[in-house]
């Protein structure tokens, strides 16, 4: 009978990966615990195996044709893909995506405030997203708000590139922009 070292009752795992008697397809395709290829063998013999080496048989390949399996230790193979994942999770880039508002009579003083933090928001890696909020009468006065947007692209020039161009969404106008090096 097979090791089934994964679960004392050789039953299903938390992953979907199956192995000794959940394997139902007959014939499979089979792979030693050396790692050569034995080849299509019947369900029965490759269990056999998988016993004889007090190792398990698992389910590698489930969608070939015939299916893949191969004699292993099941412990270590869960223990090498959950480190595959977690070094794939490690190496995951996230993007921040930071908002800067503003109003379209926004003072010079308060324009370089907001462009300096916008500049060291670009400047950590963090998309930008510039948002003009129009109230009132200012929303028949959009051209006030492309130019100011048209400043601060210009301004941002050396450190940021737009992948949005301004447009209006309701009382708002917006823009988005990347940093031109990539978060480290």
């Amino acid at each position: 009978m097979p090791t089934g070292r994964g679960n004392p009752r050789g039953g299903r795992q938390q992953d979907s990966t199956r192995i000794n008697g959940l394997i139902t397809t007959d014939p499979i395709r089979l792979i030693d615990e050396e790692g050569n290829q034995i080849g299509v063998v019947p369900l029965r013999e490759a269990l056999r195996r998988a016993e004889v080496a007090e190792l398990d048989l698992v389910e590698i390949s489930p969608n070939a044709e015939p299916p893949v399996c191969k004699i292993l230790d099941y412990g270590k193979y869960r223990f090498q893909q959950q480190k595959k994942a977690s070094e794939a999770r490690k190496n995951q880039v996230t993007v921040t995506v930071k908002e800067i508002t503003m109003r379209p009579r926004t003072e010079e003083h308060d324009y370089q405030v907001k462009l300096k933090k916008m500049r060291e928001f670009l400047a950590k890696g963090d998309k930008l997203k510039v948002t003009i909020r129009f109230r009132g009468r200012e929303l028949a006065h959009q051209e006030m708000g492309m130019e100011m947007m048209a400043r601060i692209e210009q301004d941002l020039a050396d450190i940021g590139k737009v992948d949005q161009r301004p447009r209006i969404e309701g009382r708002n106008m917006g823009m988005m922009l990347s940093p031109l090096v990539a978060k480290k």
